[in-house]
């Protein structure tokens, strides 16, 4: 039985093993489809495991997966679940031109709404590269008709962040209604912790999340959580030329993964992103100042 009332962000980031940023300079996208494709599989089964749990939750999707995947992408709708946008082929926003980053939401969109048969009304950037450097993807976003996007990750990491914005729901963008929902940091003497998911929930210990999220909805406020489809899929293929670090990035504790996504998804409770932020919308101040 869950432990609170108030309903955090449960999201998946559906992208197949090979796409991940770890592996970003080791495998090359012209390669990607003549690669083995798993990522429907393991979609499967996570919509079973959240059938099982009783919850709703949203699926950030690369377009490049829906156009291989489209059974997929039903099947996520058909069993009440949202389908967004996770961008095309999983670039980093910072590395577009405005126009380049307009032509891939553009180009994503119409994919996922073909695939699912429903508008496409959340974004979610690529290993939550929206930050200081790239401050006007929000007003593209914005000028796309976009609702919300949770494309922001208010820490210091080696791969992303965006350390001055704030922690919870925020409306970057003067006079649109479009809001932002960071994923979730916890507080530490004074700094801030990642703690909304991905391969920190995989590698840490379980009581680790469970402490960030209590901390979190203690202050009010809704967590928000995301994962990957590869995450519960320990028999994928191994890319040896990696490097080390991003090896035991990816591969730690793929075993145990789904008994601890049941465990998280049994002690809170859990909803869809776009429910979360029409909730979130009326409380959201606009930022920066």
């Amino acid at each position: 039985m869950n432990d609170s009332t108030i309903v955090n962000g449960l999201s998946v980031d559906v992208e197949d093993w090979f796409q991940v940023g770890a592996f970003e300079n080791t495998i090359a996208r012209a390669d990607w489809d003549g690669l083995e494709l798993r990522v429907g599989d393991n979609v499967a089964r996570i919509l079973d495991l959240f059938d099982e749990a009783g919850v709703k939750a949203t699926f950030f999707t690369l377009g490049w997966v829906a156009e291989r995947n489209k059974a997929a992408m039903r099947a996520i709708v058909d069993r009440g679940h949202e389908l967004a946008s996770h961008g095309y082929d999983h670039t980093r926003v910072f590395t577009f031109t405005p126009a380049e980053f307009a032509e891939d939401l553009g180009k994503a969109r119409a994919i996922l709404e073909d695939a699912g048969g429903q508008p496409i009304t959340g974004y979610r950037a690529a290993s939550f590269s929206i930050d200081a450097r790239n401050r006007w993807a929000h007003d593209i976003l914005a000028a796309q008709g976009y609702v919300y996007s949770s494309s922001v990750a208010p820490v210091v990491h080696d791969h992303y962040g965006w350390r001055e914005a704030p922690r919870f729901a925020f409306r970057p963008v003067e006079g649109s209604e479009l809001i932002e929902i960071p994923v979730t940091t916890a507080l530490l003497k004074g700094k801030r912790l990642a703690a909304g998911g991905g391969g920190f929930f995989r590698v840490l210990p379980y009581g680790f999340s469970r402490w960030a999220i209590r901390q979190v909805n203690r202050e009010g406020r809704p967590a928000v959580f995301y994962f990957h489809p590869w995450e519960v899929d320990p028999g994928q293929p191994r890319v040896a030329k990696a490097p080390l670090r991003s090896r035991l990035r990816h591969y730690t504790n793929l075993t145990r993964m789904a008994d601890k996504l049941s465990t998280l998804l049994g002690d809170f409770a859990w909803g869809r992103m776009d429910a979360l932020a029409m909730r979130e919308k009326p409380r959201s101040r606009k930022w920066p100042i």
